[in-house]
């Protein structure tokens, strides 16, 4: 079959940053540039042209770029990104008439023979003709400009033709000024023009989405007195030190009312004793559900205080929403067929076999009545942001229908498009990113079972670079109050210490966001629980604050907060830490140390000695650039040879250079790629500077 418009010559494909197909949006933060690169070619030898066209989705109007080519039929462009909210592009590319005609005078040009210096092997030109061929592109493209610029290009084109009028023996010099080309440029022939198919769109989200540090805390076990349970003014109380620690982000769990009925007792017990508090996540109860507070936590009022009060500190209070219910919440008794009902006519509770959870209800997203059990949920995100909330952490998304999480988290963002949403989803990698694409700003990762070398380094090379980067930012946690890694579970308080403090220095130091569940963690809380029937080891802690009130000695001379505030302290100072891309791994002779590098600076040219190699040069010379070396073993110090990818530091292969430790304030002279290293697990890393 015939194309509408068979003329239309280049080809545009293989697009990018675009998800599956333009499906879903590609991901970025305000103050980014956007990077956008395509295969666009076309037959023969004539030149290819190409601009971006890029606006908000509010606007009316499009700007544009132009592409640079690149290697291989390869171009680039960039815009900027200054609002939040959808933001849209697209390609127009054509056959550049003028600049091949203008690229080929200038070898005819070249080739013309000299009069004054004859030469057997000068094949004759017709200068005459090409200047008219010339004056008639720049004449077509002083009818498609307007005013003054039409004036310019037609005078030009004049000119052209009087020149070529005196046939002139030989021709010295282009005969078209610098000015006049980049005046035909700006009014190229569109008429065949090549369209990308359809407009690819970014989310742009706050800085927030790239760079955050989040503290998670029971606000039941704020009063610190055994036996007292804590309210929403206790939690008050422990903003200033946590702001203190260098936390940008205060999440607590589910602040709801509890349910009674089968409530969990200590240590996940089955049977509750009077007076035992169940589990956060069991939400709903006579005094109401997802929208209502535990009267035990305090008042609307307390919260709004509290809300109030994170902001004046520079923190920003994180809610989770659990969507999932206890045999007392009003939905239950409300609307019965938002549930699984078992042919006993009982509701289906949770299970995991062999775990069951009797005190929650999970939500049934094949109830025929699903568009109003849809409005429900999103109607507990609306309430909530209504009360000044721009961050939720997400209760098992994975568990939910993920065309409802796309649906949803739109909806919320119609309103309020700063709201940051965080996944936690230890779940399949499909799943997983699916949540993602479909509009979660973070998501939990693997991190905490990647405890090798070879894992970490493959993981993060995954999620740290394109095509996933485009979608997925990782939130890395340690530690959760669900999660008790068995590398944690150790008795020796030397070993113990070592291994918190090398996976706290690896979170906060290979991605932008990451997380602690506290104080569990700065208090090296390795105590493991029961072990579940059927399984091998536990992740649950002993004494673990999902079923019980804690109490937590803060000034514990084991306790590594000050590492952390100093990591935290490092992650604000330098913008390096504050994102994932350019992480680079370098290599070392000993699996036990990982090596790797962070820079606001793209890697080095091969080629340092070109024009774009010295101007990559110095523009390395302004960056900041972060090196980490991590010792992964807990129990013995280990030292190697590191062997430095130095253009990814901003530097020659030869260079000699100074490096200064972020956590010591040690200063150490480099030479070249090779140099030494040695780590003991008392401080397990260096956090380097490149010193400029």
């Amino acid at each position: 079959m015939k194309p509408i418009e068979g003329r239309r010559r280049v080809i545009v494909e293989g697009i990018q940053p675009q998800i599956d197909g333009g499906r879903y949006p590609a991901k970025r933060t305000v103050g980014d540039n956007v990077t956008v690169t395509a295969a666009i070619f076309s037959d023969g030898h004539d030149h290819v042209a190409a601009r971006l066209l890029y606006s908000h989705a509010s606007d009316t109007t499009w700007g544009t770029a132009r592409f640079t080519e690149l290697p291989n039929d390869m171009w680039a462009a960039t815009f900027p990104v200054d609002r939040l909210g959808t933001w849209r592009f697209k390609i127009e590319a054509w056959v550049d008439h003028f600049d091949t005609w203008s690229s080929d005078l200038v070898k005819r040009l070249g080739a013309q023979p000299d009069p004054t210096n004859p030469s057997a092997n000068a094949v004759p030109q017709d200068i005459p003709l090409a200047l008219r061929i010339g004056a008639n592109l720049l004449d077509a493209a002083g009818d498609r400009a307007r005013g003054a610029d039409a004036a310019q290009l037609k005078a030009a084109a004049t000119d052209l033709c009087t020149l070529a009028e005196q046939n002139l023996p030989y021709y010295a010099g282009y005969p078209v000024s610098d000015e006049i080309i980049s005046l035909a440029d700006s009014y190229p022939d569109l008429r065949f023009a090549a369209r990308s198919d359809r407009e690819l769109e970014i989310w742009v989200d706050r800085e927030r989405a790239r760079y955050s540090n989040w503290y998670e805390l029971f606000p039941r076990s704020a009063a610190n007195v055994e036996g007292v349970h804590g309210t929403f003014k206790d939690v008050e109380k422990r903003l200033p030190a946590i702001a203190a620690m260098g936390f940008q982000i205060v999440y607590m769990p589910p602040i709801h009312p509890i349910g009674r009925s089968y409530r969990k007792g200590k240590n996940n017990s089955v049977s509750a004793l009077d007076g035992d508090v169940g589990s956060p996540w069991a939400i709903g109860a006579a005094e109401g559900g997802h929208t209502a507070l535990l009267p035990e936590l305090g008042t609307f009022a307390d919260f709004d205080l509290l809300v109030a009060a994170a902001q004046t500190h520079g923190m920003e209070l994180a809610l989770d929403v659990a969507f999932q219910c206890a045999p007392e919440h009003p939905w239950v008794k409300e609307h019965p067929d938002w549930f699984i009902i078992r042919p006993d006519g009982s509701i289906q509770y949770a299970e995991n076999p062999p775990k069951k959870y009797q005190d929650i209800y999970p939500l049934n997203f094949e109830s025929p009545d699903w568009r109003n059990l849809w409005e429900a949920l999103y109607g507990v995100f609306k309430f909530w942001v209504d009360r000044g909330v721009r961050v939720f952490r997400v209760d098992n998304p994975h568990t939910k229908a993920l065309p409802f999480w796309e649906w949803c988290l739109a909806e919320v963002r119609k309103s309020a498009p700063e709201t940051l949403f965080l996944a936690e989803a230890f779940t399949r990698p499909h799943v997983m990113y699916s949540l993602a694409k479909g509009g979660y700003t973070q998501g939990y990762t693997y991190f905490t079972w990647r405890t090798g070398k070879a894992e970490l380094e493959a993981y993060f090379t995954e999620i740290n670079n394109a095509p996933v980067a485009d979608f997925f930012r990782p939130n890395v946690w340690p530690n959760t109050p669900d999660i008790l890694h068995a590398q944690f579970q150790v008795e020796d308080l030397a070993e113990r210490r070592a291994i918190f403090q090398q996976r706290v220095i690896l979170a906060a130091t290979l991605s932008g966001n990451y997380g602690i569940y506290g104080p569990a963690y700065e208090l090296l809380e390795g105590r493991p629980g029961p072990t579940m029937p059927g399984k091998s080891g536990s992740e649950e802690y002993l004494d673990s604050e999902k079923y019980q009130l804690r109490t937590w000695d803060f000034d514990a001379p084991y306790s590594i907060a000050p590492l952390i505030t100093q990591l935290n302290a490092i992650r604000a100072a330098h913008p390096a830490l504050q994102a994932n891309a350019n992480t680079r791994f370098h290599t070392v002779a000993n699996d036990q140390l990982i090596v790797y590098s962070k820079s606001t600076a793209p890697e080095l040219p091969s080629d340092q000695l070109g024009a774009k190699g010295q101007a990559a040069l110095a523009a390395a010379a302004k960056a900041d650039t972060i090196l980490t070396v991590v010792n992964l073993d807990p129990k013995n110090t280990q030292s190697g040879i590191v062997n430095l990818w130095m253009p990814s530091l901003g530097l020659p292969w030869e260079d000699s250079f100074e490096v200064e430790d972020l956590l010591t304030g040690a200063r150490y002279r480099w030479n070249g790629q090779y140099n030494y290293v040695s780590l003991n697990p008392a401080l397990p890393a260096h956090v380097f500077r490149i010193v400029r």
